[in-house]
């Protein structure tokens, strides 16, 4: 195997200097288009890679923003992803995703490793608050992401999740469900614990009994979980009317068990779930969900990131997007249809 090409060689190929070629890779618009183009083509021509870690490391200005979230797996956290690909791609940047699933651990792990790669900028959705604090005595920018804070030292992008918990039990309220049990994951994360209290709110404001509303905890909100929540709701002698679940995997899941089970939903049960996932459309029983703009979410916590890490005067922002209630077949109360 031979060695790698060199900066020099490619220099020699188009007979310019070292320095010329160094400003065709960082700087193409101080070159004229006539060596710019003899340059590239020896590149072409050598097969030259640049070693973007040799350079980020000697200008200490590393082009790449970390990302950690819950749960990879999780459609919505894909989602949020992607919109921070797309908005890092274009400003130049490469995103390292990690996963924390919910561990704070693992999350720590993570942010061990993030600082080792040198990455500027960390994007997150928080385990455990103190890593914040620790990235920002590195020296790293940070964003917290589905996850909103009034702390006047860091950016976050964020969802209304109690109003988004409001919406959902205004909606299953309005149409008459008098047995409403609420899927939800752990209570450390922030973001469920603010659904159940906007579940709550509605219930109160409505005039209605707290016992209308039951939670039922799960070890997490995924698929599987979500069916055995779907079981245990089956087996009760008297059961809900409606369920309410804190994301869509969890209610996709349960939806399984019901269809399986012959329960029509939403004749026997109601189902609402929340996110809005491609998948929640698709499913057997179009779900209706709680709408979050997860793309959106993704491109603004990392334009936040890119902006702070430009501008040493950069001014924090906390952004909270409105959720929408996007109701389907799945909670629609069925209609007699009048006698003639």
């Amino acid at each position: 195997m031979g060695s790698p090409v060199r900066i020099r060689d490619v220099a020699m190929r188009a007979k310019v200097s070292v320095g010329t070629v160094s400003n065709v890779l960082n700087r193409p618009e101080v070159v004229t288009p006539a060596t710019r183009d003899r340059v590239l083509s020896a590149i072409r021509e050598l097969g030259f890679i640049r070693n973007d870690a040799a350079r980020q490391l000697r200008s200490g200005t590393p082009r790449a923003i970390g990302l950690i979230v819950l749960d990879v797996a999780n459609p919505f956290f894909t989602d949020v992803a992607r919109g921070v690909e797309e908005a890092a791609s274009e400003a130049g940047h490469v995103v390292i995703l990690c996963n924390s699933d919910g561990s704070s651990q693992r999350e720590a792990r993570h942010v061990e490793l993030l600082g080792e790669q040198r990455v500027h900028g960390v994007l997150i959705t928080p385990v455990d608050l103190d890593v914040v604090g620790r990235l920002r005595e590195r020296g790293v920018s940070v964003v917290l992401v589905d996850h909103p804070t009034d702390d006047p030292d860091a950016c976050s992008v964020a969802v209304d999740d109690l109003a988004g918990g409001e919406l959902a039990l205004t909606h299953l309220l309005a149409e008459g469900y008098e047995r409403i049990v609420m899927v939800n994951g752990p209570s450390h994360i922030h973001q469920l614990r603010q659904r159940h209290r906007g579940a709550l709110a509605a219930v109160r404001k409505a005039g209605r009994p707290a016992k209308v509303l039951e939670e039922l905890k799960v070890p997490s909100l995924s698929v599987a979980c979500g069916q055995r929540a779907g079981e245990q709701i089956l087996a009760r002698a008297v059961r809900p009317d409606a369920v309410f679940c804190a994301n869509d995997m969890a209610a996709l899941g349960v939806l399984q068990v019901f269809v399986r089970a012959g329960v029509r939903v939403p004749e026997d049960i109601a189902i609402v779930g929340y996110d809005d996932i491609d998948f929640a459309s698709a499913a057997a029983v179009p779900l209706t969900s709680v709408r979050q703009p997860r793309q959106q979410i993704g491109r603004t916590a990392a334009e936040m990131v890119i902006a702070e890490t430009l501008d040493a005067d950069h001014e924090h922002r906390h952004v909270l997007f409105e959720p929408e209630l996007v109701v389907r077949e799945s909670s629609r109360r069925p209609r007699r249809k009048r006698s003639r």
